[in-house]
């Protein structure tokens, strides 16, 4: 029996479609309004991290990375969440994005440990720009801080670039933080010198030069003595960033000094025994 599209079923047909645009257009209406109040949430807890951080010091890298990443993460919760009022199934679209951000973070585990690396540095400062360090087998003054590395440069203008992960995987020397070096030299004269003389000479270069401190007070003592030599121990004190400069020009001064003074260096010596064999 042929069935006959009747006004009546048209009816019933426009009432069905007018209910299903009614619910759906309520369901957009929502989802709509979720966005954008999650979008201006979203943007006011940025701003609010922004500030805060700002307020602690924060280092501008790590502000800026931080906040970004947030914003990253509220928008993201608000499109699932508005995608969810639409009736569309979310729960399929978190395990994929789940997947696939694991298969990512397997891929770049020695960049994630670099990023945690240079968040940590960041947050506790083992060091900052400017200071010199000594780290990761390589040494340097920290020219920049970045999230997956640290910059170096030399003191010959070389530029050492070197991942995060290992110099927190390492023991760090950081020449710069007490604001004051210890020179470390010692002076060889001969044994039969006069030691007293040494050290008088050694002593009077120190207050001659005035980025030598007096306090600390610099230590002139003999370290060692034998094998045809007397080695006098000098130690002053300086400010981190004379060290080189007055490491440089104390070795040049003493070896004058020592030459205009008479105070001989020690001679190497070498002992040869000479034995005569008889011939049968």
């Amino acid at each position: 029996m042929e069935k006959y599209l009747t006004i009546e079923h048209i009816q019933q047909l426009i009432a069905k479609l007018t209910t299903l645009g009614a619910e759906f257009g309520v369901k957009l209406v929502t989802a709509i309004a979720i966005f954008i109040i999650g979008r201006w949430v979203a943007i006011g807890l940025k701003n609010l991290i922004d500030t805060a951080m700002r307020k602690a010091k924060v280092d501008e890298t790590l502000i800026s990375f931080t906040v970004h990443l947030s914003y990253i993460a509220m928008i993201a919760f608000v499109v699932i969440a508005a995608l969810g009022q639409l009736g569309i199934q979310t729960t399929s679209f978190i395990a994929v994005l789940g997947a696939a951000g694991l298969a990512v973070g397997l891929a770049l585990q020695g960049s994630l440990s670099n990023f945690a690396a240079g968040v940590l540095m960041l947050i506790f400062r083992p060091f900052k720009v400017g200071d010199y360090v000594e780290g990761a087998g390589v040494a340097g003054s920290v020219k920049e801080i970045q999230i997956f590395t640290t910059i170096l440069t030399t003191p010959d203008n070389k530029t050492i670039i070197v991942p995060n992960a290992k110099i927190t995987g390492d023991n760090i020397t950081n020449y710069a933080t007490q604001g004051t070096r210890r020179i470390d030299m010692a002076f060889a004269i001969a044994y039969n010198e006069d030691i007293d003389k040494a050290k008088r000479t050694l002593l009077d270069l120190i207050k001659s030069d005035n980025r030598l401190l007096e306090n600390p007070a610099p230590q002139i003592a003999v370290g060692e003595a034998g094998n045809g030599r007397v080695n006098i121990l000098c130690r002053p004190w300086v400010k981190a960033d004379d060290y080189w400069d007055a490491y440089f020009d104390m070795m040049e001064t003493v070896k004058k000094r020592f030459d205009a003074e008479n105070i001989k260096p020690p001679v190497p010596r070498q002992d040869i025994h000479l034995f005569q064999q008889n011939k049968p």
